[in-house]
């Protein structure tokens, strides 16, 4: 298949979802499939075998979640305009809104429909500040208790979400304890509480009894329905984003450049200045492996491989699911990687090509 493309490999996939099930069995806590981070559609017959449903941060992935996932479909966003309000509860079974004042605007529109508050704790456990949604003045949820507790006749759940790529049991556990003190009088008078995504909870060596445990404890002390949100905990090391060398070159470093672009194709790498995983990343040849883009820092990273690369070399980028299609772009014209899925037979069919067509479609 002609590089580059999105290779999404259902026997990676399958671990991540048989651990999203077995919590659920486990703890009765449902999960709802971020669609923000991962909304390729052409596996979802396959994940919905094992998670209940989608959540939304838009009018276009709630549709997208209710129409080609199913199941049960939380809609939330940081602010819905009028236009689409309508739309958006035709597609959902939940709506969750940001503010008291969204829910206030939106209240006579939404009479029927099982309606959500977002929650802002005040804590998180992003280390990046652009990621952290509490903050400093964040716009992402209500925070103090006395307001929340004037609308919470009005609702029937909460959203709480402030975890960021946490793999530390402990950190969760004392975070959950800091909003059941703050917020818990609130909590049990509610039908259901979203704890969110951020959770690594289906990464190697994470303990899933003990947070089975305690979600089920959370769930039976406040007479809930508990969700979780995984978004890259579903699909971590799912896929690989498949390179091919175009040409190299020696600039006080070996230099490799690929037919792909971090910009346009994993733009977190950029945003969040981190380098790409190449597995094996080892050998005594260095090289950096350099994007097509003209931007002078489209640089994938810096590996180590056991010969020399040369134009025409074969690379698979690693753990290229999470956030990765939902943000690809046409920065340069750079062609967009095509999306292929590997069966868990290990056939190979591809799902999606892009063209000119659909560069020249995104413009006007």
């Amino acid at each position: 298949m002609q590089t580059p493309y999105y290779l999404i490999d259902k026997s990676r996939l399958l671990p991540n979802m048989e651990k999203i099930a077995w919590l659920r069995e486990a703890s009765g806590v449902k999960s709802l499939l971020a669609l923000k981070c991962f909304a390729t559609w052409s596996v979802f017959d396959f994940m919905s075998e094992y998670m209940d449903g989608t959540t939304s941060s838009s009018l276009y992935e709630v549709r997208l979640g209710r129409e080609k996932f199913g199941k049960e479909t939380h809609a939330y966003s940081v602010a819905y305009a009028d236009n689409e309000i309508d739309e958006v509860l035709s597609h959902s079974d939940k709506i969750i809104f940001n503010t008291i004042g969204q829910l206030t605007r939106f209240e006579a529109q939404s009479v029927g429909h099982k309606r959500g508050l977002r929650v802002n704790p005040g804590v998180s456990t992003s280390s990046f500040d652009l990621a952290d949604p509490a903050r400093p003045f964040s716009r992402l949820g209500e925070h103090d208790p006395e307001k929340i507790a004037q609308v919470a006749d009005k609702i029937s759940g909460f959203m709480f979400h402030n975890n960021c790529e946490n793999a530390d049991f402990e950190r969760f556990d004392a975070m959950l304890s800091l909003i059941e003190q703050r917020f818990g009088f609130l909590i049990r008078s509610m039908e259901w509480i979203s704890l969110g995504g951020g959770v690594h909870f289906t990464g190697e060596g994470y303990p899933l009894d003990r947070l089975a445990d305690r979600l089920k404890r959370f769930a039976d002390q406040n007479g809930v329905q508990v969700y979780l949100e995984p978004g890259e905990a579903s699909i971590t090391k799912a896929a690989t984003l498949e390179v091919t060398v175009l040409d190299t070159l020696h600039n006080g470093k070996n230099l490799a450049i690929v037919d792909s672009s971090i910009e346009a194709h994993m733009l977190d790498l950029l945003i969040y200045r981190e380098q790409a995983k190449v597995s094996p990343n080892a050998g005594d040849h260095e090289w950096m492996v350099c994007g097509k883009s003209c931007l002078a820092g489209d640089i994938f990273g810096e590996f180590r491989f056991p010969e020399a690369l040369k134009a025409g070399d074969r690379l698979s980028i690693q753990d290229a699911a999470g956030y990765t299609m939902v943000k690809k772009n046409w920065f340069n014209g750079v062609k967009m990687p095509a999306i292929a899925v590997r069966e868990l037979d290990g056939t190979v069919r591809q799902v999606r090509d892009f063209g000119y067509e659909d560069f020249a479609a995104a413009l006007s």
